[in-house]
């Protein structure tokens, strides 16, 4: 049997310890989030709630179409990852004041510089 040798990425993605959703209703998703759920509110503003739930943060954006959990993956050049992903197919799909890339087979995926 023969091993097929992968070869290195142009950009090194790592998953970190940031998940995304989108929802219509700040005021909805704080009193679940916060009072129901019982997680640490880090930071609010009129746009964006941040939970920190103990393994994993959780950003909540408002968006007037929901979005389920979007991953985060942290690269050490945004502009270098950017222009490797689009070259290999990705789509990038904007929502509100973020941007994220769709892989082939329409997952979305969010890409930080760390």
């Amino acid at each position: 049997m023969t091993t097929q040798k992968k070869s290195a990425p142009a950009v090194a993605f790592q998953s970190n310890h940031d998940v995304a959703i989108h929802v219509p209703d700040l005021k909805i998703a704080e009193s679940f989030y916060a009072g129901v759920l019982g997680f640490h509110l880090v930071s609010k503003s009129e746009e964006q709630l941040h939970f920190d739930t103990g393994t994993f943060h959780l950003w909540i954006n408002r968006d007037e179409t929901p979005k389920p959990f979007i991953p985060s993956f942290s690269v050490p050049d945004f502009d270098s990852a950017e222009r490797h992903l689009k070259a290999a197919g990705c789509k990038t799909v904007t929502t509100g004041s973020a941007t994220y890339f769709k892989d082939p087979f329409g997952f979305i995926f969010d890409v930080i510089e760390a």
